[in-house]
């Protein structure tokens, strides 16, 4: 059988040998401590699971849902922006629904990119970012991100010649997998980028209300009020807990959601109305929730990072996300793989390698704080045994 070309930039990556390792180690008996994946084991709003349950006994909502049937969705969205960053969307054509932003994120290059123009990416980055770019046909730049930058890209450094192919730009701040800020200074300068060389600007906005000590994320559209450039794609994933339901919206530039929307037309209608009505809710509803899970995120980083340094490994105190980004030994410095699958063969505690997100990812692993703090200090203490072993052994 002959099948698609493209499919061979699409072949199996780090995360799908991680999850053979833990499916591995858990036949083996092995207890699971999975940091691996950024899914928040918290609940849902509660008044948003009352939603769904009550859209679940009207049989009306168990239809086709199309785009003209999630304009209530659209208004909350539109307004929880203007709440927050003082930004009046049009809930018409400013605003769209999607099945989580990363539906969003890789269907975009096939409404913006043709085959062989460039995509300037951020490495290490969210894996989806460059799926997409290799489903368009497009060319994948990579941005590095150096900690003794702040984990920023050097927008001045790309070639001449790349700028001229480039066609879109993806930023992701808080990032995912370092945790690094961007200012809104930073924001500007990169609006200020993509008008003068005529490129998409793609803001990934998933950890907008996940920060600690007062800091408040910007987003992309304060830096671009007249969404002259730029598309910015939020998920309920982790403000709200509601990765299960798939449910994110994109907002700004008018051509661009208008894009977007006409290729989400040709790929699914919209996910069930009850999932839309629970999204309301959520946004809508009492906020509390948000700073309750924000301060069990932040006492699980803190705790974290207290068990870590008294195993002698330093990491840097991130100000938002649920990760921890950690430079590894300098044995293990090239081996960020072969780290985590013999960790969780030996071990049962599974992190995600840092060549994972990228070549610049490399002699790092992450840890989602997905777990209670005594669980977490546990998976820093079976860690730091084997960090200890493995020493020995090499020694």
């Amino acid at each position: 059988m002959r099948l698609a070309n493209r499919l061979a930039k699409l072949q199996s990556n780090v995360f799908s040998v991680m999850d053979e390792a833990k499916a591995l180690a858990r036949g083996s008996g092995k207890t699971i401590i999975d940091l691996s994946l950024g899914s928040s084991d918290l609940s849902a709003p509660e008044h948003a699971l009352q939603a769904i349950r009550t859209a679940l006994a009207d049989a009306s909502s168990h239809g086709y849902l199309l785009f003209h049937g999630t304009r209530s969705f659209r208004e909350a969205c539109a307004d929880w922006y203007e709440l927050r960053y003082g930004l009046r969307l049009d809930p018409d054509s400013e605003v769209l629904p999607l099945i989580g932003s990363q539906e969003g994120t890789a269907h975009l290059p096939l409404a913006v990119l043709n085959p062989g123009d460039v995509a300037l990416l951020l490495d290490p980055g969210y894996p989806s970012h460059s799926g997409g770019v290799h489903l368009a046909g497009g060319q994948v730049y990579p941005l590095s991100l150096l900690p003794e930058n702040g984990f920023l890209p050097q927008l001045e450094r790309i070639p001449a010649e790349v700028v001229a192919q480039s066609r879109m730009l993806v930023l992701s701040y808080p990032h995912n997998p370092t945790a690094a800020l961007a200012p809104l200074e930073f924001f500007e300068q990169a609006v200020s980028f993509c008008r003068t060389h005529d490129i998409v600007l793609v803001h990934d906005f998933p950890y907008a209300d996940m920060a600690f000590e007062g800091y408040r994320p910007p987003s992309i559209l304060q830096a671009d009020p007249g969404r002259t450039v730029a598309i910015e794609f939020f998920s309920l994933s982790k403000s709200y807990h509601m990765g299960g339901f798939r449910i994110g919206f994109a907002v700004g530039n008018r051509a661009l959601v208008a894009a977007l929307r006409q290729v989400k037309t040709c790929v699914d209608f919209n996910q069930y109305r009850g999932i839309l009505d629970g999204a309301v809710a959520a946004l809508r509803g009492p906020q509390d929730h948000v700073q309750i899970a924000n301060s069990v995120f932040h006492s699980r980083r803190d705790r974290t990072l207290g068990a870590l340094a008294r195993a002698g490994w330093s990491v840097p105190t991130p100000q938002a996300t649920m990760y921890l980004w950690a430079a590894l030994p300098p044995q293990w410095s090239d081996r960020s793989v072969e780290f985590c699958v013999r960790l969780v063969e030996q071990t049962g505690v599974a992190l995600a390698p840092g060549a994972g997100f990228g070549r610049a990812g490399e002699g790092y692993v992450r840890f989602a704080l997905v777990h209670t703090e005594e669980v977490l200090e546990d998976a820093v203490e079976r860690t730091a045994s084997f960090l200890r072993t493995a020493n020995h052994q090499s020694s």
